[in-house]
């Protein structure tokens, strides 16, 4: 285990009590140093985790990338810093059978590491080498998105950044998995699925690329991976990969694999609700008076509360959280969890800090704690904007802006 002596406290309570939420972790914008990559996870003594990671021009993003760990003893209202991780970056915290682990990357587009703690994530291993966390060498890309046990396996998705062309074109889509019982830190205990290359002529050529898949358990029992769509301008557009039962095989059909979303070319997570029985996310959806931005995939002021019963067909239930302003306000890589009737979850937040604010909304200056109270209950009524899309009125919308037709699915 490799020790890490840091323990401090952060956002004292009240010091940023215009930021919706708890401001967990600050940097201001003056720094050059950015919040993203938000992962949260609920510790065996129901302690909270949250993890964020660096960027910008002053982060060591493209060398020796920095994430740190954050705990909540009494449940999200206070927050303290315990780990600073070097070489960890798009990360996913995650507990399996009473450990702690933190899979992820070693710096933008490298190695896939994966990293355990027995001590709450005060100290990890150091993935050295295969039989130690490194588990692929290459080019990956990912982000903190949902791990799922399923069938005796345990999932995640990740994508391959190997491809030609630039962000977005270069990612191809597959998953990793493991048998539930076997060592996570060795390499030979996790299977690859191949990779699923773009085609640029998708969705009437107007496909760019795909990114930070989601693991989900389809209504039928089998394992999909539902990712992110940048296929500009539409905004309501997600792609399903279908992955085999042994995990190796990863396949897509464009002419039923794309799905109406919304908010789906900004990251999302989604999980599945046993007591609903359906499927839920939070996504950056688009409201009417911000159509007409220049930049959809960075319009990220408004966060919604979706659901599904199939994966295919989605329901806007309410907006949680929005801001007027698109240019300099969001939240955003949303990770949440269900705890009971609520919803909890971590944002990587660009707002008001009394120093200017964010560099952009894109480049966040908090990630910041929240909770959706009696989630499964809210409806638009319980909306906090005045105005927002319902189903009719958003697909019209899409097709003024110019979205290709797409089957229902």
């Amino acid at each position: 285990m490799v020790a890490i002596s840091l323990s401090r406290a952060y956002a004292a309570p009240g010091q940023y009590a215009d930021v919706p939420g708890v401001a967990i972790n600050h940097s201001a914008a003056k720094s050059g140093i950015y919040i993203g990559s938000p992962s949260l996870t609920v510790l065996a003594d129901g302690s909270y985790l949250a993890a964020h990671d660096e960027f910008g021009p002053k982060s060591a993003y493209y060398t020796g990338a920095i994430t740190r760990i954050f705990r909540s003893d009494d449940s999200g209202q206070n927050w303290k810093e315990i780990s600073k991780i070097t070489g960890a970056l798009w990360s996913t915290l995650f507990m399996h059978k009473g450990d702690l682990y933190l899979m992820g990357v070693r710096r933008e587009y490298s190695d896939l590491l994966i990293r355990r703690s027995t001590d709450g994530g005060v100290s990890w291993t150091d993935p050295k080498d295969e039989q130690h966390g490194l588990l692929a060498k290459g080019k990956y890309h990912t982000a903190p998105v949902p791990v799922v046990e399923h069938d005796g396996r345990i999932w995640r998705c990740i994508e391959d950044a190997s491809g030609p062309g630039g962000w977005g074109k270069c990612f191809r889509a597959m998953a990793i998995s493991a048998p539930v019982d076997a060592d996570l830190l060795n390499a030979k205990s996790w299977a690859l699925s191949n990779y699923v290359v773009r085609d640029a002529t998708w969705l009437d050529g107007k496909f760019g690329g795909w990114l930070e898949g989601n693991v989900v358990v389809a209504p039928d029992g089998n394992i999909v991976d539902i990712l992110r769509v940048d296929a500009r301008p539409a905004w309501s557009i997600a792609a399903c990969v279908q992955i085999s039962k042994d995990g190796k095989t990863a396949t897509f059909d464009p002419k039923t694999g794309f799905i109406k979303l919304p908010g789906a070319d900004k990251k999302f997570t989604i999980r599945h609700d046993d007591k609903t029985n359906l499927y839920w996310s939070l996504t950056n959806d688009i409201l009417p008076q911000d159509a007409a931005t220049v930049n959809s995939e960075r319009t990220r002021n408004t966060l919604s509360l979706i659901s599904s019963p199939d994966l295919k067909e989605w329901t806007t239930r309410c907006i949680v959280l929005h801001h007027k302003d698109w240019n300099t306000h969001a939240f955003q890589y949303i990770d949440w969890l269900i705890e009971g009737e609520d919803i909890i979850a971590v944002s990587r937040t660009a707002y008001d800090d009394g120093e200017g604010g964010a560099h952009s909304g894109h480049d966040a200056n908090f990630i910041t704690f929240h909770r959706f109270k009696n989630f499964r209950d809210l409806t638009m009524k319980d909306s906090v904007a005045s105005s927002f899309i319902k189903p009719p009125t958003y697909l019209a919308l899409c097709g003024i802006r110019g979205i290709v037709e797409l089957r229902d699915v």
